[in-house]
């Protein structure tokens, strides 16, 4: 059985390994423990771009985390989180001076809701990419998240099972590592 070292120890690197045979799944590897995810429709990719669909081949420091609070009871972890609220909104709009960060509705640009009427982001972890030093068009809304059923791709997130998210999470801190290979 695969574990992680101690329940209290911190881990300081997620690594993301792309599956063999299929361009849309990884192993995400925590520990010893090792986990199946899915990633960008269209793979990943060292030259991240805006709407491209791809997972971003970098190093992202975690940097916090949200939850649906009225569906998922959070094991305790280092990480801050905050609860979604209806109001919650990701903007995804390039020109906008909040490209890329939390923003409140009623809010016209482009933009994801982050309290989803699926399970996505019940409990979605926010990685440092393109975040603390923001650049037009190189991307946004790249998350840590909860998988779709039949582990469909995303569109440039890594997302896994609800099960192994939660088994994680004890274990993880803003500044742990998830390092996309």
């Amino acid at each position: 059985m695969s574990r992680i070292t101690s329940p209290k120890h911190c881990v300081k690197t997620i690594l993301v390994r792309p599956a063999p045979g299929k361009k849309t799944r990884a192993i995400v590897q925590v520990g010893s423990l090792r986990i199946p995810a899915a990633i960008g429709r269209t793979g990943r990719t060292s030259l991240k771009r805006e709407g491209d669909g791809a997972t971003p081949i970098a190093a992202m420091p975690l940097l916090s985390g949200f939850v649906r609070g009225d569906r998922v009871a959070l094991p305790g972890t280092a990480l801050p989180f905050r609860r979604i609220r209806p109001s919650m909104l990701w903007c995804d709009a390039p020109s906008h001076p909040s490209y890329n960060s939390l923003v409140r509705a009623p809010f016209k640009p482009s933009h994801e809701e982050m309290r989803r009427a699926d399970e996505l982001y019940d409990i979605c972890l926010v990685l440092d990419w393109n975040v603390t030093s923001r650049r037009r068009n190189k991307g946004s809304a790249i998350f840590f998240h909860l998988i779709r059923p039949g582990y469909e791709p995303t569109a440039g997130c890594v997302a896994i099972a609800k099960r192994d998210m939660l088994r994680i999470l004890p274990h993880l801190r803003r500044g742990t590592v998830v390092r996309v290979l």
